[in-house]
Formats: structure tokens, sequence, C-alpha cells
């Protein structure tokens, strides 16, 4: 892989890019958010190791301007020193696509790089999708609700929303949900929670109302049309 450090602690930076580079991946790394963020624009990297808290621009700016201002899907996982859900929320609707709480072992960070890069090459372009008023185009990456646009929604919510309209009315489990969208059943239910929370937030700005129902004890499922 290709991978792109954006991390302002030497020590940690040093760390990650020998670590890497010695597993045999090609490392370019940014110790600040603005040059972080014009090598992961120009760079065509694999995946992107990011630090929240950067000098000049945050990890979560980088990240929504690298999602909303230029378009561009490369998997970030972000790296922070703070672990509560509010912290994760946030990264998440900043277009994060997993997280890390430091310190953390170098053999998880490429584990996890992997796996978001596997997911990324494995994607099989689909037709567009339309579920009542709801319509994805997973080449373009638009959706629209009831005739409006929803943006801000990162690969990982793309890919539960498309999840769930692919069967909608079905009730689908929280397994067969992060089954599809992670690769395998995340050890907790937060990742699953905080990127459903995200979804569900835009769809209802955008829509006027929140198509995702949580089925109690069961999981949840997609009523794309408003009940009267």
């Amino acid at each position: 892989m290709r991978i792109l450090i954006i991390e302002d602690d030497p020590a940690i930076a040093a760390n990650l890019y020998d670590y890497l580079q010695a597993q045999g991946h090609a490392v370019d790394a940014a110790s600040d958010g603005v040059s972080g963020l014009h090598l992961a624009v120009a760079g065509g990297f694999d995946a992107i190791v990011l630090d929240v808290g950067l000098p000049g621009m945050s990890g979560s700016t980088l990240c929504r301007k690298l999602r909303e201002e230029a378009n561009n899907d490369t998997p970030v996982l972000m790296l922070t020193a703070r672990d509560t859900l509010e912290d994760k929320l946030e990264g998440f609707a900043r277009g994060a696509d997993d997280y890390l709480v430091k310190p953390f072992a170098l053999k998880e960070v490429e584990a996890r790089l992997a796996a978001l890069h596997k997911r990324r090459a494995g994607r099989v372009v689909q037709r567009p999708l339309a579920a009542g008023d709801i319509t994805f185009d997973p080449r373009t990456l638009a959706v629209r609700f009831r005739g409006a646009d929803v943006n801000k929604l990162s690969p990982k919510c793309l890919r539960l929303l498309e999840t769930l309209m692919a069967e909608p009315e079905r009730v689908f489990s929280r397994k067969e949900i992060e089954t599809a969208v992670w690769g395998d059943q995340q050890e907790t239910s937060d990742t699953l929670r905080s990127h459903m929370h995200v979804l569900r937030r835009e769809l209802a700005q955008a829509g006027g109302y929140d198509p995702i129902e949580n089925v109690h004890g069961l999981g949840y499922r997609l009523v794309p049309r408003e009940k009267a």
C-alpha cells in the first residue's frame, strides 16, 4: 500500500513511518494539516493515517475538506488521544472511516489500514439504487432524499445506506450490517451506532424525516417513505 501519515508528534510519526516501511509499504508523511491536505489531494494514496490534533488545520477539518471539497474517498484512519463517543461522532461526521485511540499497537494500525484498503478495492460498482424517496448512485456517490441532496456522508455511511437500500423494509441485524460495511462484526456496538447516528441525522436534515427505524432487540430497517 501507499500510505500517508499526517502526525505532528515526531516520535509517533517516526514509529509509524519506520514500522510501515519495514512491512513493505510506501510511506510519506506530513507534520501539519495544510501540508497533509496538499499531499492527500495530490498523492494518490491507498490509505491515510490522520491525527486529530494538528497545527495549521485540525485533522477533522482536513478530513472534511478532503471529502467535501476534493471529493477524495481515500480511506482515513483517525488517531486521537480522546475516547468519548462525541469525539468519535465528530470524526465520523467529518468523513473518517475508522478510529484508533492513542496509545496503539503498530500491528493494529497496519491491520486496520489493510482492511480499509481491501474493502475499498473490492467494492463493485453498481447501478443506481432507488428506495421510496431515496436515490443513491454508487458511481458518483450522489444521494438524494425527497429531491434534496444529502451531503457530508463518509464512505462508511454511504456503504451503510447502500446496504439498507438493497432490501427496504427488511430488518438487518447488527451483525449483518457490520459484516456488510466493515467486513466483520465489530468488538462493540459504538462504531455502528456512531455511523448510524450521522447517517440518520443527515438524511433527516435533507428529507425532513428519519427513514431508518431501530427495531428494538433486532436491528435496523429502512422505511423510505414517510408514514401518513
